[in-house]
């Protein structure tokens, strides 16, 4: 018998509808709706926002499950997106406002504030969560001024969101709750002492607008969405599944490791690149916290031991300055020659620092890096991709090494997940770079995640994260790239290069 479910897959550039068939051994995946996603400028007298057009969002999930309907029965419904992001609703259960990205500024002018008053080692302790300057809490706080933070009633991150307006059910999946920056990874709860420091340090009302926490695998209920004939094989209503609703955990769990006693070091490869290694328990050491790792939580109990890399924005945001620019042939096969064949290691930048992270002039970024690195500037469109696939190696490769010095665990295979898997390049490169075998695949990483965690709820297959994962090996393709002998020395001169005004980095002896 087969059986059918549908992944919601949201990322921070794209969304998609995904349909699954499983045959009790592989999964068949087809799209079912793909529509574009950007944050949005909206300007107001205060700061630079971008908000998330989420009613075009829900347009575009809504088109994607009549379409997966009408191809036949669906038997669960499962939703993972970014993470951080959220929207407030008021005591109605209406959306106050489109929910502002991550992208926007408005943290910058609260984060010395909070930083004064809750010391970020206490909070790094309680939570186990890098610094970044998007962090939930930093949002909640900076938007507590706001004519919104009046008529709040309850949070909900955007997997979530999506959620309530499919079932009518509010609930907080525990995924994507971690990255808000108030759970305690060991206990997968709330923190009550982060909770009761934000409350009192800064009258943001948290522990009334959060909604109950849940793991991935349990039912939210049914799906009833309008014109949309959505029923299981048995004729019921669709269940709606939280899966791994952080985009990271899904991805995490499609990781194709064929033997559940070893440790491996993932890149889930998109818009960011998240590098790090699965843990049994959180690494909340100084040394961790002065690294900015962060321990995200995962499927079936695990930690994401993790670094944020910026990954694939750079490139993109890259390729839409040329179009304004109405620059012609950019095509991927036209684009990933002319990268190729640029000189390897010659503009190396920190890709991971904060000028990266807005969008904008791209282009004149990178130049003023490399002009203040002394670096080369680049001279064409190939050197500019180039010198973005070459950070980012030196990135995975430094982050990676300090994941297994700092966890104490250590890695002999790195996965790399998500559409980066695809770029032969950067793939080779982070093998040579590392010095370790990189396996490629799947593309499509989140959406088997996500789909394979909705048929073990279902009772479609049974067995814990190494049976998960050996569906994900029989139903995606992957490419296998050894590391270069010898290749290292010219990385380790890059590496030096790209953090040379930094603290040394951790090394093995």
């Amino acid at each position: 018998m087969l059986h059918t479910v549908v992944a919601i897959d949201l990322g921070a550039s794209s969304g998609r509808v995904l349909r699954g068939q499983f045959d009790g051994t592989k999964l068949r995946i087809e799209e079912c709706g793909r529509f574009p996603n950007r944050p949005v400028h909206v300007p107001n007298d205060h700061d630079q926002d971008f908000e998330w057009d989420v009613l075009s969002l829900w347009k575009g999930i809504r088109a994607g499950l009549r379409e997966a309907a009408q191809r036949g029965p669906v038997d669960a419904i499962g939703i993972d997106t970014w993470g951080v992001d959220y929207g407030i609703l008021d005591s109605d259960g209406r959306l106050v406002g489109n929910p502002t990205a991550y992208r926007s500024e408005r943290t910058e002018t609260v984060i010395d504030q909070i930083h004064r008053r809750i010391d970020p080692a206490w909070l790094y302790r309680n939570t186990g969560i890098q610094f970044q300057p998007f962090n939930t809490l930093y949002q909640l706080v900076a938007d507590r001024q706001r004519v919104q933070s009046s008529l709040s009633a309850t949070m909900l991150l955007l997997p979530d969101l999506l959620g309530y307006w499919l079932t009518g059910r509010r609930v907080c999946e525990v995924t994507n709750a971690s990255t808000t920056g108030m759970i305690d990874p060991e206990t997968r709860s709330w923190s009550p002492e982060v909770l009761a420091a934000l409350d009192e340090q800064f009258g943001v009302p948290v522990p009334e607008m959060l909604p109950d926490l849940v793991e991935p695998g349990m039912r939210l209920g049914t799906v009833e969405l309008a014109r949309a004939d959505l029923r299981t094989h048995t004729g019921e209503q669709t269940p709606l599944i939280a899966v791994g609703s952080h985009d990271t955990a899904s991805a995490v769990v499609a990781v194709p490791a064929p033997d559940p006693g070893t440790s491996f070091g993932f890149i889930s490869c998109g818009t960011w690149s998240l590098v790090g290694m699965e843990l049994e328990h959180p690494v909340r050491t100084a040394e961790s916290q002065r690294a900015n790792f962060t321990n995200e939580l995962g499927v079936d109990g695990t930690v994401r031991y993790l670094k944020n890399i910026m990954g694939m924005w750079v490139q993109q945001e890259c390729i839409r300055q040329w179009r304004e620019q109405h620059v012609t042939d950019l095509d991927w096969p036209t684009l990933t020659a002319e990268t190729e064949s640029a000189p390897p290691l010659r503009t190396i930048i920190d890709i991971n620092a904060p000028e990266f992270l807005a969008p904008g002039d791209v282009l004149g970024r990178i130049d003023a890096a490399a002009v203040t690195r002394g670096e080369p500037v680049p001279r064409s469109r190939g050197e500019y991709l180039r010198a973005i696939a070459d950070s980012l190696a030196v990135a995975y490769r430094r982050a990676l090494r300090e994941a297994q010095e700092l966890s104490g665990t250590p890695i002999s295979v790195v996965h790399i997940v998500g559409g980066g898997s695809n770029n032969a390049l950067l793939c080779q490169q982070t093998a040579d770079a590392t010095g370790m075998r990189v396996v490629a695949g799947p593309e499509e990483g989140t959406g088997i995640g996500n789909m394979v965690v909705q048929l073990r709820a279902i009772g479609a297959v049974d067995g814990d994260l190494s049976a998960l994962r050996s569906i994900v090996q029989a139903s995606s393709p992957t490419r296998v790239y050894e590391p270069v002998p010898g290749a290292t020395a010219a990385w380790d001169l890059a590496e030096e290069r790209a953090f040379r005004n930094q603290a040394p980095a951790r090394r093995s002896a």
